[in-house]
């Protein structure tokens, strides 16, 4: 085998190793992880789950599902939603652990609890 086959054959080989290499790399993303989300619905003078638990950083998404207004207010005033009319939406995001009970000022016996940890 002359040198000058050798030499096309040696690079052709590591041609294949690095795109063998390559295609096997865990895949880099110029878009940073997407933080936890989860959904609370609003129907039937309910909150559902009456129960959530998230980690901390999770956005809590309430969608009222209702044909009547209702708001999402926490009992320790950590948040308060505007007057969500039917398929309006409040969002909110848990950095700390702990229980958030919260309520609909508008139907007081409209209660749940967003767990945090």
């Amino acid at each position: 085998m002359s040198s000058k086959t050798k030499l096309v054959l040696g690079i052709t080989v590591a041609t294949l190793l690095m795109t063998v290499m390559f295609a096997a790399a865990p895949k880099l993303s110029a878009n940073p992880q997407q933080a936890a989300t989860a959904e609370v619905k609003i129907d039937n003078f309910s909150f559902g789950p009456a129960t959530l638990t998230v980690a901390p950083g999770t956005t809590v998404t309430w969608i009222n599902r209702d044909d009547i207004p209702h708001t999402v207010v926490s009992t320790d005033s950590a948040f308060k939603s505007k007057v969500l009319d039917t398929d309006e939406k409040f969002s909110f995001t848990f950095t700390k652990a702990g229980n958030y009970p919260y309520f609909c000022s508008i139907h007081p016996k409209m209660t749940a609890t967003i767990v945090v940890k």
